[in-house]
């Protein structure tokens, strides 16, 4: 009798009963360590000192998709999941892989122009990490380590939404996504007949309006206007909704004709069959907030250049998550892996 196959796992993300399967069995409990690994959440926090005003917050990552302004990505997107606890980014630590079979001085010079350039922007001290060429990579990655601060009175979780809140998206879907398409496929869109304007402006989406959502998670977490923030990164918006609900055990109804996207981003997504709801948000907020707060927190976000809009809202404990297409509830749009990871199959 033949053996049954060995399960392979897709790239991506673990599945999220995996992750919490796997993470149970792990020495994840400290009452100084406030927040620890859990789906949904984004960083660790933990209390040193519980006289302290301030909290330490923690967040690892690494960034195994994109090549072009690789080092661009890694800090930006360690200080976004720090922002959305409240915390203001601190210090970083990279891990910088360069893969033996082509890595070159200018390639190194680059990626740690590109780190350095993005920590100066944010106000971020590199204070160590690692660097080597391996054969175990076959393209550059960096992995993050990212420290910051925030004060006791102001740290956000993602487990902290409630029946009733509404669910906001600041920001626009998907912004990540979209400049990667046009940086990683620049060559074969130009040979379908895209404008290389365009892809251009795609490309520059990495800058403007960019991946960064330190400012609209900051300012809504030192007003005290929201009970949970997350950022959606891999897997796209729809995933960051999932692991927003999956983070408190609570269900979302979203309306999909709510969520803001860029026409240019829409068509980059067509061109290669990608649903944009699954591909990776970076530059998009998602937020939680009482409907008494909602109109106060989407004035604030205007005010400091950030649209926003309501786009659902949290429903009771143990529900689903649902869709509202033209009005009409739905199943939710899953993703088992990131739509963009069918640009290289």
């Amino acid at each position: 009798m033949r053996a049954a196959a060995p399960v392979v796992l897709q790239a991506g993300k673990l599945p999220h009963p995996m992750l919490a399967d796997l993470l149970a069995g792990l020495p994840i409990q400290d009452p100084q360590l406030l927040l620890g690994p859990s789906v949904g959440e984004d960083a660790a926090v933990i209390d040193f000192d519980a006289h302290a005003e301030r909290l330490l917050v923690v967040k690892s990552d690494p960034i195994t998709f994109a090549t072009d302004q690789i080092g661009f990505y890694a800090v930006n997107v360690c200080a976004n999941d720090l922002a959305v606890t409240g915390a203001t980014p601190r210090f970083f630590l990279p891990t910088v892989l360069l893969p033996a079979a082509n890595a070159t001085p200018t390639l190194a010079q680059a990626i740690f122009r590109q780190i350095g350039e993005a920590c100066r922007a944010l106000g971020v001290v590199i204070a160590g990490g690692h660097s080597e060429v391996t054969p175990a990579v076959h393209q550059p990655v960096v992995a993050g380590a990212m420290l910051g601060e925030v004060a006791r009175a102001h740290f956000v979780r993602s487990g902290g939404c409630c029946p009733d809140d509404a669910v906001l998206l600041a920001g626009a879907i998907p912004v990540e996504g979209t400049s990667i398409i046009a940086r990683e496929m620049r060559a074969r869109l130009l040979h379908e007949g895209w404008m290389a304007a365009e892809l251009d402006e795609a490309a520059n989406y990495l800058f403007d309006p960019g991946i960064s959502v330190l400012t609209p998670a900051l300012l809504a977490a030192r007003a005290g206007l929201v009970t949970a923030m997350h950022d959606p990164t891999e897997g796209g918006l729809a995933t960051g909704i999932v692991e927003l609900a999956l983070a408190a055990g609570v269900g979302m109804e979203i309306d999909l004709d709510a969520i803001s996207m860029r026409d240019l981003s829409r068509r980059l997504c067509n061109a290669f069959g990608l649903d944009p709801l699954g591909v990776l948000a970076s530059g998009a907020l998602l937020a939680t907030t009482p409907p008494q707060h909602v109109d106060k927190l989407l004035q604030l976000w205007e005010d400091a250049g950030w649209p926003a809009a309501v786009i659902g809202r949290v429903l009771p404990r143990g529900e689903a998550c649902w869709a509202l297409h033209h009005g009409v509830r739905v199943p939710f749009p899953t993703f088992a892996v990131d739509e963009i990871t069918r640009l290289w199959q």
